[in-house]
């Protein structure tokens, strides 16, 4: 029997106050200098110390609790982050007091790889070692990259964007980059390695293929390391001026790593992509993400179903579906392994 589903994301801070700490608790014993640190807070203070990810996340929790109650399956949603509050071990301590005792999970991230998959595993097992012997079982939903709904959502925000700029636009897909090594490191040999990027690459093109557009670019955005690391590449801005090197006029960005519009959105895409492209005389739209949307309420809801109701999972690729597991154990040993660091 399941008693709740717990909405588990990134976290970020809001109030000024909250920025440094936050930032430290999501680089902490990664090495990253100070003074990356230091660039990174301006980002946030530009907002006003106030990352949108809590306030879109809760106003998502509600449409996913309207939407159970309109399906009429009796299910509290509790609400925990990984890098601040409320925090994961807090909340999970107070489904146990609830007398939780078996609880569904939505990661707010579609795909597989570390950062996007097993370290949410990692937020599980940690959060019921924290909680005690009274802990909840918690199964994670799976990847949700190649869901219908997933896929419209965006199809039509790309067509809204596509709409404000000449028609002979440029469609450039962005997803957050991770150390190369991450991704070949991100899925089993049977399937090739490299989980991550190629589920991007997939709901890219699934999401082209929606709209109608034949050809189009994925490249990644916000790398965060050191420059001798390789991530993966190439970055949107140095992406814009190789299309305008080939007399592009006009781009739409459609940043379908991410589900809401949190920092890494109105920062990098919203703020820096959108100013490099005015530089370029370049006519610049960003498509919405999927999280604001009726239908992504909805997608939430489909997956709890499939556990509910053993319902089919409704997917468009043939990827196989991955990213459930229990109580954090990762659904496979070699399944999105954590990269192995090394000094800075």
């Amino acid at each position: 029997m399941t008693d709740a589903l717990l909405w588990l994301s990134f976290g970020g801070p809001e109030s000024p106050a909250d920025v440094r700490p936050f930032l430290e608790n999501v680089t902490r014993g990664r090495g990253v200098p100070p003074e990356r640190l230091d660039e990174v807070e301006q980002h946030y203070q530009h907002f006003g110390g106030v990352s949108p990810i809590n306030r879109l996340n809760r106003e998502a929790m509600a449409a996913v609790r309207a939407e159970l109650a309109r399906e009429g399956v009796e299910l509290p949603v509790y609400f925990g982050n990984r890098n601040w509050h409320p925090m994961a071990e807090d909340t999970v301590a107070t489904m146990a007091a609830d007398g939780v005792r078996s609880a569904l999970v939505f990661p707010t991230s579609a795909y597989g790889g570390y950062s996007a998959c097993r370290q949410y595993d990692e937020d599980i097992a940690r959060a019921r070692a924290a909680a005690g012997p009274s802990a909840p079982d918690l199964v994670k939903l799976r990847h949700f990259f190649d869901h219908p709904l997933f896929v419209a959502a965006f199809a039509d925000a790309v067509r809204a964007a596509a709409a404000t700029v000449p028609a002979d636009y440029r469609l450039v897909f962005t997803a957050h980059s991770v150390p190369d090594a991450a991704d070949v490191a991100g899925g089993p040999p049977s399937e090739g390695g490299r989980r991550y990027s190629r589920q991007v690459a997939e709901a890219a093109r699934l999401v082209a293929a929606a709209v109608g557009v034949p050809e189009y670019d994925v490249v990644w955005q916000s790398r965060s390391g050191p420059p001798r690391i390789p991530w993966l590449a190439p970055d949107i801005a140095d992406h814009l001026d190789s299309l305008h090197a080939d007399g592009v006029r006009a781009v739409v960005v459609c940043p379908v790593g991410f589900v809401s519009d949190h920092l890494e959105v109105v920062w990098d895409l919203d703020t820096e992509a959108a100013a490099k492209a005015a530089e370029l005389g370049m006519a610049f739209a960003r498509a919405g993400t999927p999280g604001a949307d009726p239908r992504f309420a909805e997608l939430v809801v489909d997956l709890v179903r499939e556990h509910l109701t053993g319902a089919e999972p409704r997917k468009l690729s043939d990827f196989p579906v991955g990213g459930c597991t229990l109580n954090g154990a990762p659904c496979a040993v070699s399944c999105c392994e954590p990269p192995r660091r090394s000094g800075t």
